[in-house]
């Protein structure tokens, strides 16, 4: 387990992605008539809305999928962009945390895993440039598994920042009522404390991990081809059987609700 550029510590702050670069982590998982598109990257959030459409549709052109999928590639990114613009202005508390990221994906043949500790309180943090220099240091060659780091970076820094509003938004709630009378309890602060430390973790337990470090060296594997092929075939066949259950409860749903 490793450290990655600590930070000053600073209070609390608008919603953004604590990163250099106000980049959304944007994951596409589409299947239509059979056919199935996946993609992870980023997006900038101030692009105008038209970029959305013109980048399904050179996707849909350049790996020739159906001319449907152009419609459905632009309503999830719109959707996850949706979510992220419905938290701008809100405040996200944080501080001088330093939180576990890990990494397990596999990109083509290469499979890697790592743990990492990453300060939120650095605001110029850079996952792109961690993940280019992850890839020297490890000599990976394929250039797909860089953006791929970047993009699992971002997505677990993505989901610590949502939730921090919704701490700050508690905290502020809290304030509001022990103005209005005073029925928050010791007990309780000590709850909401508890709940934040568990969240972000706390510089206790990363002196405490550091004896650890030893059994966190960066994984990265290359697969057969044949290994590919059967770790395909699995996941294909587990996303055939979401599906199928997805539209049985989605059946069941619209049955009993016009029941």
């Amino acid at each position: 387990m490793r450290f990655f550029t600590p930070g000053a510590a600073k209070a609390s702050v608008k919603f953004r992605m604590p990163t250099a670069e106000n980049l959304v982590p944007i994951r596409l998982d589409i299947d239509v008539d059979g056919n199935r598109f996946k993609d992870a990257f980023t997006w900038n959030p101030s692009d105008p809305d038209s970029e959305v459409t013109n980048f399904a549709k050179r996707t849909v052109k350049d790996l020739k999928l159906p001319s449907t999928f152009v419609a459905h590639i632009s309503q999830s990114i719109q959707n996850q962009l949706a979510e992220f613009h419905s938290f701008e202005g809100q405040d996200m508390q944080i501080k001088e945390k330093i939180v576990p990221i890990k990494i397990d994906l596999r990109v083509n043949n290469t499979v890697i895993r790592d743990q990492l500790l990453w300060d939120m309180s650095n605001l110029e943090s850079d996952p792109e440039e961690f993940a280019r220099t992850f890839c020297k240091d490890m000599d990976i060659g394929d250039p797909e598994v860089g953006p791929a780091i970047a993009v699992s970076i971002r997505e677990q820094l993505y989901e610590i920042v949502t939730q921090s509003v919704s701490s700050a938004r508690e905290t502020r709630i809290g304030k509001k009522g022990r103005r209005a009378s005073d029925i928050l309890t010791n007990s309780s602060k000590a709850g909401i404390t508890m709940d934040l430390g568990k969240l972000f973790g706390s510089k206790g337990s990363v002196v405490r991990k550091r004896k650890e470090w030893y059994l966190y060296e960066p994984i990265v594997d290359i697969l057969s081809n044949e290994e590919v092929g059967a770790l395909d075939a699995r996941e294909e066949l587990n996303a055939r059987l979401k599906r199928k259950l997805d539209e049985k409860d989605e059946s069941f749903q619209t049955r009993y609700s016009h029941g």
